[in-house]
Parts: structure tokens; sequence; C-alpha cells
């Protein structure tokens, strides 16, 4: 790879202002866990670091996940030098696919982080981003910025952390790391190298807050083989299903060392387990003897307890391999008390109840479950607070920023940040779209502010968080709704009695009598508007207002929620009229 990256100009550059600022401004990651998208800019130029997505609660009916908004990105299109990526999770690479469609930058990331990204662009053969591939010490140049990327130890292989040198001053970003001084892959965090940045002089440290609550260290991710192998001989005589993240490829390799010291075959299940598994194994970062793996479709020619069938599911996903095996829907796999379930994650804030419902469901179909609370199933790839302050001395920064976490981990770091000797006034705590400016005199500050948000993705199709559609589908699921059709003539009169309907409102003994009360309360409703107007063209829109009043009335008396309240007025030989109001009312 080319180690010197420059944007080509086609006009010539203009002359830059004598004060040069640098800022820093976060898009997404403080303030939540997920989609992580951090932007610095200096003068004319900008690069971003990450851009994840976040996946969404229980809130938010039917969105698949959301991604920042880029906005201010799009704005300045011609400023964004490329998008730098610290490693290959989700929560920092999974909003690629949507903010490439309408920034057409470089990337830049190592070699299994872009082989993930690739996997997943597959799906949009529209994309043809420029990759460029980096490795742990390489050092490269995108306009201003001199870029040094750092090795650390994370729960997926190939994570680095960033430091960036501006004519202002070093930026030192960590990713996500931890200290785990005996990995399963054997790369451990650079201490030299962040020790080397720290002498150099660190202007403003970027850190991982995600475990900023926990006291102590984070344990390695090798007591996990301990807890393997405890279950394998304990399990012996059941068919093991296995459930973690699919990018986890240290979890991945330890499940196949076991099955192989215990002389079971492994099946892979769900689709971005099996592209993960070939793409790691292929990278060179998955030890995998083929004669070991069965095809799903096989898997019933070989023993029970001769098997292995490690799948997606942790989360609690809907369509995952594992919550359609716990409600008996899986093609190939029905499960029951021949099976030995193990969760080896532990659930993402937000989707606990996700989780537990496929616990719930798998132990009433006969399974035996072991997950987080049995059993140390799931090891942090985060750092903890311990971890935290050695990085804070380590890179010795003159300001601090903590990063990716809510804002109590936010609130935690900066006490921690606090104890090993750097000023609160040094420290910031911001929100998403705050800016951090630096300039060559005087202290930084956080005046501005730039458009920031969500955007919510919904199969193909993309809206704001705070849309109309999201207030009417929480208000449907929250309520229910009420149908009231009413067919008339051009003058007004019933050409039928009111039809009423309604989903999710109304208990089963007392439905039919509140409906016969609105079917009343709306035909009254059109009785009382045709006296009011009887000369001039019916307003089916103004009926559709006094019917939807009568029926609240109706509601508020009988309910304490309230509903969504659809009048559908259809008026006879006047087919445009009743197309007209009901696209006004949706």
């Amino acid at each position: 790879m080319n180690n010197k990256s420059r944007r080509k100009r086609s006009a010539p550059a203009e002359k830059k202002p004598r004060n040069l600022q640098l800022k820093f401004i976060p898009l997404g990651g403080v303030g939540e866990i997920g989609k992580n998208m951090y932007v610095l800019e200096y003068g004319g130029d900008i690069i971003v670091i990450d851009s994840g997505l976040m996946f969404p609660d229980q809130e938010l009916p039917g969105i698949d996940f959301i991604v920042p908004d880029i906005s201010y990105l799009e704005a300045n299109r011609e400023k964004v030098l490329g998008i730098v990526l610290t490693h290959g999770h989700e929560d920092h690479t999974g909003g690629l696919p949507f903010v490439l469609q309408r920034l057409d930058v470089p990337i830049y990331g190592t070699r299994l982080t872009l082989g993930l990204v690739g996997n997943k662009l597959e799906e949009m053969p529209q994309l043809h981003p420029r990759m460029n591939e980096v490795k742990a010490g390489d050092v490269i140049e995108i306009g201003p910025f001199k870029i040094r990327f750092i090795a650390v130890s994370h729960s997926i292989p190939d994570g680095v952390a960033l430091s960036i040198e501006t004519p202002l001053g070093r930026v030192v970003h960590t990713g996500d790391f931890k200290l785990d001084s005996t990995p399963i892959d054997g790369r451990v965090t650079d201490y030299g190298a962040f020790a080397e940045e720290g002498d150099k002089g660190v202007l403003l440290l970027l850190s991982d807050s995600t475990n900023a609550e926990r006291k102590g260290f984070t344990p390695s991710e090798r007591l996990i083989g301990g807890t393997l192998d405890y279950l394998y001989r304990n399990y012996r005589n059941k068919r093991l299903i296995i459930s973690s993240f699919a990018s986890n490829v240290h979890r991945i390799q330890q499940v196949i060392d076991g099955a192989a010291r215990f002389n079971r075959k492994i099946a892979f299940l769900g689709r971005s387990m099996i592209r993960n598994v070939e793409l790691a194994k292929s990278l060179g970062y998955l030890r995998l003897d083929e004669k070991m793996t069965v095809p799903v479709e096989n898997i019933g020619k070989y023993p029970e307890n001769q098997l292995v069938v490690m799948t997606t599911g942790s989360q609690g996903e809907p369509f995952s391999g594992l919550v359609m095996m716990s409600r008996s829907e899986h093609k190939q796999i029905t499960l029951g008390e021949r099976d030995a379930v193990f969760l080896l994650a532990t659930a993402i804030p937000g989707n606990e109840k996700l989780v537990y419902k496929t616990i719930n469901r798998l132990f009433s179909v006969g399974c035996e479950v072991v997950y987080e609370s049995d059993k140390l199933t799931h090891v942090s790839g985060h750092a903890s607070s311990e971890e935290l302050k050695i990085m804070l001395n380590l890179t010795r920064p003159q300001y601090f920023a903590p990063v990716h976490g809510e804002y109590r981990h936010l609130a935690h770091h900066s006490r921690l940040a606090q104890d090993v000797g750097i000023p609160g006034k040094n420290i910031f705590i911001m929100t998403n779209g705050e800016v951090l400016t630096f300039q060559k005199a005087g202290r930084p500050h956080t005046r501005d502010r730039v458009h920031s948000g969500a955007v919510v993705i919904d199969g193909n199709a993309v809206g704001e968080l705070k849309s109309r559609v999201m207030k009417e589908r929480r208000d449907l699921a929250d309520d229910g709704i009420i149908v009231v059709s009413l067919a008339i003539t051009r003058d007004g009169a019933l050409l039928a009695p009111a039809s009423v309907g309604s989903r999710g409102f109304f208990a089963q003994d007392e439905r039919h009598d509140v409906l016969d009360e609105i079917r009343a309360a709306s035909e009254k409703a059109l009785n009382e508007f045709t006296k009011k107007h009887k000369t001039g063209k019916l307003d089916a829109e103004a009926l559709g207002r006094a019917v939807k009043i009568r029926v609240g009335e109706v509601v508020r008396r009988r309910n304490a929620s309230y509903p969504v309240i659809m009048p559908l007025i259809s008026v006879a030989g006047d087919e445009r009229d009743s197309k007209n109001w009901l696209e006004k009312f949706f």
C-alpha cells in the first residue's frame, strides 16, 4: 500500500486561514454504547474514525439498526479525506454501507477489518470503496494527519489504536482495548508504543470507557478455555449448541480447539457465522481442520455426543439460528433433552429481555442451558478501571475526552483521569455533535455544535429517529388502533351501517359493547356534520375529524389509554374525493 495518501484537487488550493483550528467532533459513540463515529478536522481537511451502528431497543419497533446522522460530513464532503477503522466490530464498521452511499471516500483498516467490511459490502455491489490495508506499526499520512497504528488486544483480532499527529498536537484514540497479557493469538497491547507517544507529548487522549465502572483488571480471554473444558467434560453425552458473537474469532478458535480435544465434529450455523469463519480461516486468523467440519444439513449422520453446533443468536436476534431453534422453527435442528446450550456472550445493554426470553424457551423445550449467571461464559474485551489508569499514565495527555460509553461510563472514566493527576478543567465529557476546538493559543473550548443525531434503518428504508413513522409505530404498539369506516352518498346519507374494527385495544369481554357504542357515536357525528353543512360539497376530511372527536370521547370514557383512531370515509360516486382524504390522513 502507498503509505502517503492525499486528496487530489481539481482546482488550485485556496489559501489557508492563519489561525487554523483542530476540532474533535463525536457524531456517535458518546453517551451511548454503539454507532461510534468520531471526526478530526484541521483547516480544510477531515478524517473520520470508525463508522458504526447501534442495535435498537424495544422502543423502536420494526427497526433493524441505528447509524449516526452524517449531515455534517455530507455538507463538508469535499473536506473528507477518508475513514480510518480501529477494528471489525459492527459498532465500529456496521454503518459503512449507509455512509458509503453518501460519501465516496477511501477506507483504511487492518487485514481482518477490511475483510469483514468486504463481506458486508458484497450485499451492496453498487459500492466500490477504495480499501487501503494497514497493519500495526505502520505510519501513513492522510492530508495534514500523520497516523501511527498501534496494536491493541480486544475480543476480535487485528484491533488497533491510532496516534494522530496534527499541526497543533498529537491525538491518541485507543480504540476498543484491554491489557490482556495472555491473549489467544499472542498479540498483546503495545505498551511501548503508547509510552513512546506519551514521551512525544499527547495533546488529547480519547479512550474506551465501556468498563470504567468495573474495578481492577479485565480477565484474560484464555479463561474461557477453562470454562469450555469444564463444559465439554460435564456434558459429554449431549449434543452441544454454542452461541457467540460471529465476529469473536478468538472465542470461535477456543470452541474449535475444545472440539478437537474431545473428538467432536463441528457445524457452523448462521450466515454471518459461516462467512466470518471462512474469512478468518482464509486470512490465517483461524486454525481449523476441514476434516472436523460438518455441513449443518448432514448433522443427522453423526451421533449427538460427537457434535458441536456453533451458531449466532447470543443477543436474542429474532431470526438467528439459536432463536429459531428455541422456537422449534429451525429446519435442520430440533432441540430437546439431549441438548446442552452454552451462551458464550453477555447481553448488550437493551437486549436483556430478548436474551432471557430465548433462555426461557430453551429451558422449556428441555435443554440444559449454561449462561453467564451460572459459569464464566463471557470475558469482556474492554479495559477495566486499573487498565484505564495505566493507559492514562502511559500517554500522559494534556487534555482528555472519554469516549465509547453511556454517560455514567464517561463520568466514571473522568474521575479515573483525575485520580492519576489530570486536572478536572482539562477533561471534557462530551455529547454527540459537540465540538472540542483547539487553537495555537488559549484553552480549548466546546462552545460550538454541529448537527448530529440518529438515523434508523428499516430494511432498505432510511428515516430519522424522531420521524412521524416512528411516532406512529410507538403509538400503535402502546395503545392499538380503532378503524371506523363510513360509506356515504354525496349528500351525507349512510349507504350501510358504520363498520368498526380494532386491534390491540379492547379486552375481549368488553369488545362488542364498546364497538357498538363507537358505531353509534360515528353515525351521530355524521348526522351532526350533515345538518351543519347542508349546502355545498361534502368535505370528507372535515367529516373524518368530526368522527375522530366523537369516537375519542367514547374511548376516553371507557379506557384511560388513547389508541390511534382512523376514520375511513368513502363517498359513493366520488372516488377521487375519498382517495384524496385517505392520502391526507396517511
